[in-house]
């Protein structure tokens, strides 16, 4: 054997066996979320040694910048082609997607990714970050020739809608994730696309539902861990302001590491306690997990408290400014809700029953808001409530997501403004 072809069956084994490392590397990604799976998983699973897995790969944040560039690799050519191919004017959303549901891992690295690698720190951060600059100039270009072929309304502001679309893909990918038998991403588009040759604004039906008055909207979402609310409001005052501290401090802890890579030792150094003292009051991580959930929930449920509007499509409009608020003034509860919610896609993750639970009735409020929205005349006939309340779930957590990766070009409040301008008839005065 020559020493050319020693050289080249020597690089021929090193990327076969770089590629099975990859390969391991996304299907435990996949599987369990970046920040559950370790160096020692992925060699384990792709038959190599830690140290052999090391000479390939330095860090497992080289391997999800691998795992990452070979999905949009694809991912764009795949767009470009569907572009290329369609007729002038064409929507093409609904077919990427379609190719996406295809590709295994896809969807759940990216819906895991989306809020994961939200925190600044993330090894993805920038990395997402750019994509959204990529998939917002190839959307642009798409949206800009259907309006210029009449495809989408010209009255609607492209780059406006390219936004609110992007967001509600990004939501859909992750709702699907956690309610597969309800949300159906290829199919949500479709329906969206429909809707886009309206022109925007309230359309009037051709046959209107009879008016009447509602009583008002139907009970605010109860939080999902009642127990641990009750469990946190008991004990001594001292007790009470050590656990609202380390709640606290782990909400802070958890949006910017994520559940996995947060320890019980982290939490405690950062509350100043010792570790005992913080399993004196949450003994695992996981009651802690839910304690921290519950606390965003109740945060959220005081600051939507108040006397309910008397129609359900004031309701509707009122969710812009509790928007505004969140930004402004709790910031935090944006942030552990989308590192959470996308951490816990896998459904080992000790939080996932409680986003799925959360998802589902999210769906049911809003859905029965729309409709009787739809009862009161305030919603067209032709608009399907439970569509628009996922959709509308899934844009705002979209929107969120957008606004952690660039808080100053993405104004979540005035988009959600202008969705629901769209959907319902003017205010009544």
């Amino acid at each position: 054997m020559t020493t050319e072809t020693t050289t080249k069956s020597r690089q021929a084994r090193t990327a076969a066996t770089r590629q099975r490392i990859i390969d391991a590397a996304r299907t435990l990604f996949v599987a369990r979320g970046y920040r559950s799976t370790s160096l020692r998983d992925i060699a384990a699973a792709a038959s190599v040694s830690h140290p052999g897995l090391l000479g390939h790969f330095t860090s497992k944040d080289d391997l999800l910048a691998e795992v990452v560039a070979g999905f949009e690799s694809d991912n764009e050519a795949s767009f470009d082609l569907l572009a290329a191919a369609a007729e002038s004017g064409e929507l093409i959303f609904a077919d990427v997607a379609r190719r996406n549901a295809r590709t295994p891992g896809y969807l759940e690295l990216f819906a895991a990714l989306t809020g994961e690698a939200s925190a600044p720190e993330h090894p993805a951060h920038e990395r997402m970050r750019d994509r959204y600059e990529r998939l917002r100039a190839l959307s642009t270009e798409v949206m800009s020739d259907a309006a210029l072929h009449g495809t989408i309304d010209p009255d609607r502001a492209v780059a406006e809608e390219t936004t609110r679309h992007m967001a509600g893909c990004d939501g859909l990918q992750l709702i699907s994730q956690y309610l597969p038998d309800r949300v159906d991403v290829v199919r949500m588009l479709e329906e969206r696309e429909s809707l886009w040759a309206l022109p925007p604004g309230w359309r009037e039906p051709d046959q209107q539902a009879p008016t009447t008055t509602a009583s008002g909207p139907p009970p605010s979402l109860q939080t999902a861990l009642a127990d641990n609310d009750a469990a946190a409001a008991a004990g001594y005052a001292s007790g009470r302001r050590r656990r609202a501290q380390i709640l606290a401090d782990a909400m802070h802890l958890f949006a910017r590491g994520g559940y996995g890579d947060t320890s019980l030792s982290d939490i405690a150094k950062a509350v100043g306690v010792s570790k005992s003292t913080l399993l004196h009051h949450y003994p695992s991580k996981e009651l802690l997990l839910s304690a921290v959930l519950a606390e965003r929930d109740r945060a959220i449920e005081d600051r939507a408290g108040g006397t309910p509007p008397e129609r359900a499509s004031d309701a509707l409009r009122s969710i812009p400014d509790g928007a505004t608020v969140s930004a402004l003034d709790e910031p935090g509860l944006i942030e552990v809700y989308a590192v959470l919610s996308c951490e816990a896609v896998p459904p080992a993750h000790p939080a996932h029953a409680y986003f799925a639970d959360r998802f589902a009735r999210a769906i049911d409020y809003f859905a029965e808001l729309f409709r009787l929205a739809q009862r009161d005349g305030d919603l067209s006939a032709h608009r399907d409530p439970e569509h628009e309340a996922v959709w509308l779930i899934a844009m705002w957590d979209g929107l969120q997501y957008q606004w952690l990766y660039d808080r100053g070009a993405v104004d979540v409040a005035s988009h959600l403004r202008a969705h629901l301008a769209d959907l319902l008839h003017p205010a009544r005065r």
